[in-house]
């Protein structure tokens, strides 16, 4: 213990060197400020007393008295842009203690143990980390508010400071992968580094960096209002000054946080320790699961305007089959038969959904809220209202950039085409509009007409590559902009969430690059062969909880269909798809029923 003592109190210590380094910025910064004010005092001082005279010396002293003036000014606008900046806060989804009582027993047993404050509050994210987040700058918690950050109690006439603890933050795929024991073993070192954070000096340094960092963002946005083009200079001129002591603050902040973080894991090793390597262990499986789920899985449901309700719970079922497919991690499967740390919530589900949908919003860009656009999908869903829509919306476009291309159609077998197909509903009538439309050639949703144009000697793979690249930017570009309404669904808590996407929600966190047309293509014609082997071969859509949108023959998933797609779209190699395509029975003459 001693060894372990002593890392701490290193690295506290080297914590608190920094934060006093940062805090003589602060003073450096406030002397330079108030220097030309000392010096102007001193001229106007010594003229009073007859010291000095003489027009020289009465313009030096007019002189340094403007300058002192527009020095106090710039000074006073740096400092009330600081006081009235908003810190950059985390999206979050938060947990009261109503909705989660045991989980803040757990926290605040776990404080005790490691002899540090307690969490002020415990809120979610939805991503694989944990942190401490400070959330007491002034800007950030209502006025008048009782449970605000700066309470004071007399002692001795003079009013001291009490820095509230600040808000544990929790990644919630952590609560429902892990099990309660792995959970505390994981949160030991950052609930120890409520210790650290409670030091005066420590509390000091952060605010003051915080409130630069806000100060920057702040002058960096539009600014609002009619008056915004004149407001504009001296935004720019704080801004300017924000980022020059910003600068100067950056290597001691960086060294003071590791300090901090040094001194809360040798705190946290007498708690769990041992039971925290194998804890880490989770921690990297559920990276890997959730990336798979939110890039193959939920990613093509947002993009089409719907939502996956239940990614907490995805997880787990992702990284259940992970285990099944990877040899190293099946003794982790075991592991589910003991309690999950989601129980330690009063309501799982409505936590996960309001997780879900901030999500949604830092990965994607979607709305706050659920509406006709933009609606939750529940999983025994996924397959028939994202994955078959996913295909045939695909398969439609494709189609219609064919038609813009002026690619003549593919003969279709008799009596199949969709034409066809409409007119036996309507009527002999109709039907025999339809047979003289079949007899001039008009163009059914067909996958020969793909094959054929792509496979040809006149195949035009790289300008339909680049149509479909044009249209999916015009679905883009005219998709309803929705605008921040305010916190996500479930996210009660008022302050706890700020809203700062500004004009257009665009994803802070974008999880794919944009794809090129050749990967856009590949996809289309994918989906397209997914419809007729749905509509023709009796095939079906499903759900792979690491791959995403699946095609499923005789229940089982054809996983092997990317290959034969690339070379007919990058070679214009029809071989492979057909014999493909001949194996699962699809045929290719046959219409798909589109959107």
């Amino acid at each position: 213990m001693s060894g372990t003592g002593t890392g701490e109190e290193l690295g506290a210590q080297d914590a608190r060197t920094r934060a006093l380094a940062l805090l003589r910025i602060r003073s450096w910064a406030t002397a330079a400020a108030l220097l030309p004010a000392a010096v102007a005092v001193v001229l106007l001082v010594a003229a009073a007393q007859g010291r000095i005279g003489g027009s020289g010396w009465d313009t030096a002293r007019w002189v340094v008295t403007a300058c002192a003036v527009i020095v106090l000014l710039g000074a006073a606008a740096v400092s009330v842009a600081i006081v009235r900046a908003r810190p950059a806060i985390s999206p979050t989804v938060p947990l009261t203690e109503q909705a989660a009582p045991d989980l803040y027993r757990l926290v605040r047993d776990l404080a005790d143990r490691l002899g540090v404050p307690a969490p002020s509050a415990i809120a979610l994210t939805p991503d694989c980390d944990s942190w401490l987040e400070d959330r007491t700058h002034p800007s950030a918690q209502p006025a008048g508010n009782a449970a605000g950050p700066r309470r004071s109690a007399a002692s001795g006439g003079r009013r001291h400071r009490v820095q509230a603890a600040p808000v544990l933050v929790i990644g919630s795929p952590f609560l429902w992968w892990m099990r309660v024991a792995e959970l505390r073993a994981v949160l030991a070192p950052v609930v120890a580094g409520t210790g650290p954070s409670a030091h005066p000096d420590i509390a000091a340094a952060r605010r003051f960096v915080r409130g630069l960092d806000g100060a920057v963002a702040d002058a960096a946005a539009p600014a609002p209002g009619p008056l915004a083009k004149v407001r504009r200079l001296p935004r720019a001129f704080v801004g300017w000054i924000a980022r020059l002591l910003l600068r100067s603050c950056r290597g001691h902040a960086a060294a003071m946080e590791r300090g901090v973080a040094a001194a809360a894991s040798e705190r946290a090793q007498a708690v769990d320790y041992g039971l925290r390597i194998a804890a880490q262990e989770q921690v990297g499986l559920a990276y890997a699961g959730w990336d798979r789920l939110l890039t193959r899985v939920a990613l093509p449901a947002w993009r089409m305007g719907r939502w996956p309700s239940r990614l907490d719970a995805g997880v787990v079922s992702a990284l259940t089959e992970l285990s099944r497919r990877d040899r190293l991690a099946e003794g982790f499967a075991s592991r589910l038969g003991e309690r999950p740390a989601c129980d330690l919530l009063e309501e799982p589900g409505a936590a996960d959904e309001a997780a879900s949908l901030l999500a949604a919003r830092l990965f994607h860009g979607g709305p706050a809220e659920a509406g006709p656009d933009w609606s939750p999908v529940d999983w025994q869903q996924y397959p028939e209202e994202v994955v078959d829509r996913k295909w045939r919306t695909e398969a439609a476009r494709l189609l219609r950039v064919l038609d813009a291309m002026g690619v003549p159609p593919a003969p279709a077998a008799e009596g199949s085409s969709e034409a066809s197909v409409r007119a036996t509903e309507a009527g002999s009538v109709g039907a025999a509009k339809a047979r003289s439309a079949d007899s001039v050639g008009v163009a059914v949703p067909t996958l020969a007409r793909i094959v054929e144009h792509l496979a040809g000697p006149g195949g035009r793979g790289e300008e339909l590559a680049a149509g479909i690249s044009a249209a999916v930017a015009r679905e883009e570009a005219a998709a309803p902009q929705h605008l921040p309404t305010g916190s996500p669904a479930g996210a009660a808590g008022g302050d706890d969430v700020l809203d700062f996407w500004g004009p257009a929600p665009l994803p802070l966190f974008p999880l794919q690059p944009p794809r090129t047309g050749t990967e856009l293509l590949a996809d289309h014609v994918a989906a397209m062969v997914c419809c007729a082997a749905v509509d023709t071969a009796g095939a079906t859509p499903g759900l792979d909880w690491l791959d995403g949108p699946a095609l499923l023959v005789d229940g089982e998933r054809r996983a092997d269909l990317g290959s034969p797609v690339l070379s007919l779209v990058e070679d214009g190699d029809a071989g492979p798809l057909r014999s493909w395509l001949a194996s699962v029975g699809v045929r290719t003459d046959k219409p798909v029923r589109l959107v």
